[in-house]
């Protein structure tokens, strides 16, 4: 098997699903727009800057899942979709996904956004193996609270050794695709790692390291 793994957020999509969630609850009244959107912006900034705590951020993103019935929250979330992911969604990076898929690859997602928006998202692009930081879920709600290891810079790699150890998979050949500087750590562990739209960090990196640089949002 090789695996051909792939950031979601500003990579398969155009833009970060995770700031548009928040957009949208604000949009829909679900938040106060001022104080959210604020905070929001602010945990985004130190996202990009690679200063994010992502303890911090996960127990401001995990309220509202807490704090609403999970009837009530499918049904915001089909809306977000259509409404606001949908249009994101990027033909280069269903080409790609097509051509590993032609090859035989096994497709993964690997993302720091929570597992409730992203699950719909990676069925939507046709993969079915989703790493994503997990929201705690008990006694039929989410808790606010995180579980396990958050699915962010150094916890990508952690939580991807213990996927491969489950699965019995190595990553000989393997393909990682990322914009972000944060992906670093997995970047440097697999045998093909893909700049893809990078940031300013990620992109003097792979220029330094000679790893390839593509644009997926090319007309």
């Amino acid at each position: 098997m090789t695996l051909a793994i792939f950031d979601l957020d500003n990579t398969l999509i155009a833009g970060d699903s995770d700031y548009e969630w928040g957009r949208f609850l604000t949009d829909i009244g679900v938040v106060d727009a001022d104080t959210y959107q604020a905070t929001n912006r602010v945990f985004y900034e130190q996202y990009k800057a690679g200063t994010l705590d992502i303890h911090e951020f996960c127990r401001f993103a995990f309220r509202p899942l807490a704090e609403h019935d999970v009837e009530t929250l499918h049904g915001w979330r089909n809306r977000f979709l259509t409404e606001r992911i949908e249009p994101l969604i990027l033909p280069a990076a269903e080409a790609l996904l097509a051509r590993h898929r032609q090859a035989g690859d096994t497709l993964l997602i690997i993302t720091a956004t929570n597992l409730f928006i992203t699950e719909p998202i990676a069925e939507r692009l046709g993969v079915n193996d989703l790493l994503a930081t997990e929201p705690a879920f008990r006694d039929g709600r989410y808790t606010g609270e995180l579980q396990g290891v958050p699915c962010f810079q150094g916890g990508k790699v952690t939580r991807l050794e213990a996927w491969l150890r489950e699965h019995g998979e190595n990553l000989d050949g393997s393909w990682f695709y990322s914009d972000s500087h944060n992906d670093i750590p997995l970047l440097e562990r697999v045998d093909n790692p893909v700049a893809v739209d990078p940031d300013e960090a990620l992109a003097d990196h792979a220029a330094a390291r000679d790893w390839p640089i593509i644009s997926l949002r090319e007309k």
